[in-house]
């Protein structure tokens, strides 16, 4: 208590003296701020008187507005110093009379088209500049004086403090050594608490240890531990229901026997995660595309991860394994993209209806007045304008099959020939809703694609343009080939409108299931399975929106690699 008594009185002066050295700085930097001030009027008002344009006035307007605040902050902060509240209050006059008497007499002739070029007014102006420079000269010299004062006296303090811990120190050192003696008797008693609090300790890691094994009999997921050498050491209840196999069955036995993983499409084994976790050392996943066999030989589709198990060194000295099936997940996941290209076509069906009726409706017309008195001159004209219909007919009916008719590998798609059968199976729409097309497509731009999928991603984006700039709005659809020649080459497709744009709380969204500004006319699938359909063929889909009246509108970039490694996760 002595020694914190001390030290408290100690610090306390320090503190407070180092307070008023920070009084000090404060005071200086607030005269250099007001200095600036004057100075930015002195610069803006000599601009002016030389130029005349108001332009130069800006910074004399804007230190005007302000130094009056800064003089009264400034007179604040020296309020406990009488000779400093004397310089600041001579500064304030002398800085109103070169305000008062000079700036604005000079800024009143220049405006009234005079000149205030006389020697005598200038040499008026610098003389009472002179003198509020000064004013600031003083204050600042003052303030500077009490610092070196007070740091000065907050060394003597520091030194003091030193000084009296020293001697603290050895005072107290005496006494400590007399404790240690006197508390060696009891080393003996503390050596068997010590024991004592081992065992308890031992008995905590036990109940912990008992904690965990309960946990993860408990967890809906598969795990299962390995050694360092991949030889399998714990298995939990779901674990083993997934794989088939037992705890007694599996213990000790290698991982790839028990945990057997292979791709989905093709059956080849991939890498376990435990050869994965040992190489890259650090925690891994497997790819959404991985099938695990089990024990009797049946499928399911898995999720997992694997992490090593560290010891005090960093050293790997284990491997845990956490998978779950997903077989019913991907299910689902199947059946929402199924959904959502029934929901396409319902969306287009009227279209194509139209589409198709009316060149049939010209066919039957023909065929009528080939019946009734057409010349011999005539008959081939009509002829051939039926065949043209119909050839119409049959290139619609083609890009209607093509939008839903998948192959069963990526071939070579020609992006202009998908967009333009997207663009007739839309025409239609695109009437109903006054809604104008450009388009800037060159040939060829050709990606290894499935022709299908990359159809229901510009049906789905091209008719959220026309919906969002409807009636009277204009779509561009514009496509070409970048990076050529490098890894990174491919098609970039941009579809872009001028209707109200997207919020941006909105546009964050935009890309989650089910998320929808359509209400009852939308899934809330579209652009996620559309996001899918990209990633699955390595690409991405961009969204930028601008609701600014100016500049409102929404533009869609889709680039697809040239020859991309297909990923068969189609969500994200």
């Amino acid at each position: 208590m002595i020694t914190a008594g001390a030290l408290y009185l100690q610090v306390r002066g320090a503190n407070e003296t180092v307070r008023l050295i920070q009084d000090n700085d404060a005071n200086i930097t607030q005269a250099a701020l007001v200095a600036k001030l004057v100075l930015d009027q002195e610069s803006g008002l000599r601009g002016y008187q030389a130029t005349g344009d108001e332009r130069f006035l800006t910074e004399f307007r804007q230190a005007e507005s302000t130094i009056q605040g800064e003089l009264d902050n400034l007179a604040t902060a020296v309020q406990a110093d009488a000779n400093q509240r004397y310089n600041v209050e001579d500064l304030r006059n002398e800085y109103q009379n070169w305000h008062d008497a000079f700036a604005l007499p000079i800024m009143a002739t220049v405006r009234a088209g005079g000149t205030a070029n006389d020697v005598t007014l200038n040499l008026y102006g610098k003389t009472l500049m002179d003198q509020v420079r000064q004013d600031i000269r003083s204050i600042t010299q003052h303030a500077e004086a009490a610092r070196s004062i007070r740091i000065e006296q907050w060394h003597r303090q520091v030194r003091n403090t030193v000084e009296a811990l020293l001697a603290i120190a050895l005072g107290m050192g005496v006494l400590i050594g007399l404790f240690t003696r006197s508390r060696l008797k009891a080393v003996s008693s503390a050596y068997r608490t010590s024991l004592e609090v081992l065992s308890r300790r031992a008995e905590e890691i036990f109940q912990s240890e008992q904690r965990l094994r309960t946990t993860l009999v408990s967890i809906g997921d598969g795990v299962i531990t390995c050694d360092a050498e991949g030889r399998i050491q714990m298995m939990n209840p779901v674990a083993c229901d997934l794989t088939g196999w037992t705890q007694a069955e599996a213990h000790n036995r290698p991982l790839e026997d028990v945990f057997h993983i292979v791709n989905e499409s093709t059956g080849k084994a991939v890498e376990t995660p435990v050869a994965k976790v040992k190489r890259l050392r650090s925690v891994v996943g497997v790819a959404q595309d991985t099938a695990l066999i089990r024990k009797n030989g049946t499928r399911i589709l898995i999720a997992d991860s694997g992490a090593p198990i560290r010891d005090q060194t960093e050293e790997i000295i284990g491997i845990v394994l956490v998978f779950r099936d997903i077989t019913l997940e991907r299910r689902t996941q199947e059946t929402l993209l199924s959904n959502e290209k029934l929901a396409v076509t319902g969306r287009l069906a009227a279209t194509i209806a139209h589409e198709i009726h009316n060149p049939l409706d010209a066919v039957s017309n023909l065929l009528y007045l080939m019946r009734n008195g057409t010349s011999q001159e005539e008959f081939p004209q009509l002829i051939d304008m039926a065949e043209s219909e119909l050839a119409r007919v049959t290139q619609i009916s083609r890009a209607m099959l093509g939008l839903y008719r998948e192959s069963r590998a990526p071939v070579s798609v020609e992006i202009k020939s998908t967009l333009e059968d997207v663009l007739l199976l839309m025409e239609h729409r695109f009437l109903e809703l006054q809604v104008t097309l450009h388009t800037d497509i060159p040939s060829p731009v050709r990606v290894h694609a499935f022709p299908a999928e990359l159809r229901q991603v510009f049906t789905n984006l091209l008719a959220n343009a026309a919906e969002a700039c409807s009636p009277g709005g204009n779509i561009r659809v514009s496509a070409c080939y970048t990076n050529a020649g490098s890894p990174a080459a491919g098609a970039s497709i941009d579809i872009q409108d001028n209707g109200p744009g997207i919020p941006q709380e909105i546009l964050s969204q935009l890309f989650q299931p089910f998320f929808t500004t359509k209400g009852e006319n939308g899934t809330g699938l579209g652009l996620w399975v559309s996001k899918g359909i990209v990633n699955k063929h390595g690409g991405s889909i961009n969204i930028v929106s601008s609701t600014d009246s100016a500049t409102h509108g929404t533009a869609v970039t889709v680039f697809l690699p040239e020859k991309p490694a297909f990923n068969t996760v189609e969500t994200n």
